[in-house]
């Protein structure tokens, strides 16, 4: 509660009612630090069995173009929290595919949505760009009929970032370790899987949320599994503002050597990542699945690349923390026996994403939030 309270965050908090988050780079780090505030209030709040039903009797759409176990969940559960009625719709039934554009897809969910959030991360240069499209339709919508409803815009995931899941990461990062993660070595890396090619976002949205943390942050990958060279500027640059560090490395042992905390987590290779922009634009699907196999291949020869006991003993003590945005690739992305030590460990994790999704809604629609909260 006092964090909440905090004059420097409740007038924060009242600079944010009407914004979406679609990539935590967008915002300032008290307005980062306002939001998470808020998360932790309402995990306070449901800890003890407090109901904040502060968005009563209204529609919170979710549409995904990508499949979804733990944030379809922690949708339904942050808006059910909020008294809100979460609806869920498969991206693939809406009329995106028959030429329908962001924009208008926007406006025709603005006509009832009281908040709105969007999975597109598949395609590079692609996801993040039609939320925004979106976010644009809903507001031109809202502005033209002199509509007075605020419909915030959540990014479930996106081609650049994962906002509700690094967000979550990042809270159970200091639930274990404490605020002050300076000093610290935590290891994002790659690992394989067999599966399929996995997006940029998770490992894009930890490079730059937490290299504004202070701590040390050490990206892993083989060579031809970089990422945009944006986000891993924007991540120098936040490490060399906040004090931290932040260095990229061809050794999975280099970054997991004295680290806190461990990522190992799968992507796609860069180069056959944006091969596939080119034949997405162009509707070949033969392309699509030819290039999906030759990720799969390019992975294959990095079977090496696994989370196991012995790369954990590398680290700090030997005993760090393992995360992951779930589902791992167990005996590929990490071993039987390294999942088993952490698997509710991992599970905790993920239900941080229900605080961060319901602050992402409360923050963007209920004015005077942190009295509101105070008074729960």
């Amino acid at each position: 509660m006092s964090t909440v309270m905090n004059p420097d965050i409740s007038a924060t908090l009242a600079t944010l009612t009407g914004r979406s988050l679609l990539l935590t780079q967008d915002w300032t780090q008290p307005e980062l630090e306002a939001l998470l505030a808020v998360a932790t209030r309402f995990y306070e709040l449901d800890r003890a069995g407090v109901r904040a039903p502060l968005c009563p009797h209204e529609l919170a759409y979710a549409i995904f173009f990508d499949n979804s176990t733990r944030t379809k969940s922690a949708w339904a559960g942050a808006a059910a929290r909020l008294g809100m009625q979460p609806v869920i719709v498969d991206g693939s039934s809406t009329q995106v595919a028959h030429g329908e554009t962001a924009e208008e897809t926007g406006a025709m969910l603005g006509m009832n949505a009281h908040g709105l959030g969007v999975r597109h991360d598949l395609i590079l240069g692609e996801g993040n760009s039609f939320m925004r499209d979106m976010l644009k339709g809903i507001t031109d919508y809202l502005v033209a009929t002199d509509d007075q409803r605020t419909v915030p815009m959540v990014n479930l995931q996106c081609d650049i970032d994962h906002p509700t899941q690094t967000l979550a990461d990042l809270l159970w990062l200091r639930q274990n370790f404490g605020s002050d993660l300076r000093g610290k070595k935590i290891a994002v890396s790659w690992a394989y899987s067999p599966s399929y090619a996995k997006p940029l976002s998770v490992p894009q949205g930890l490079a730059t949320l937490l290299s504004r943390q202070g701590a040390d942050i050490v990206l892993a990958h083989p060579e031809g599994y970089e990422l945009l060279p944006e986000t891993m500027a924007a991540a120098k640059a936040n490490a060399a503002q906040h004090g931290g560090s932040f260095r990229i490395t061809n050794s999975m042992d280099d970054a997991f050597e004295g680290a806190v905390a461990v990522y190992p987590k799968s992507w796609g290779p860069y180069d056959l990542m944006m091969e596939r922009v080119a034949a997405n634009k162009a509707g070949d699907k033969a392309q699509m699945g030819d290039i999906e196999q030759r990720c799969l291949a390019n992975n294959a020869r990095h079977r090496d690349w696994i989370c196991d006991e012995r790369r954990m003993g590398l680290t700090k003590d030997g005993s760090a923390l393992y995360l992951h945005c779930l589902p791992a690739d167990i005996g590929d992305e990490v071993t039987h026996g390294v999942m088993d030590l952490h698997r509710v460990n991992v599970a905790r994790e993920a239900q941080w994403k229900v605080y961060v999704i319901m602050a992402m809604l409360a923050v963007g629609k209920v004015d005077g939030l942190a009295q509101k909260l105070a008074s729960l």
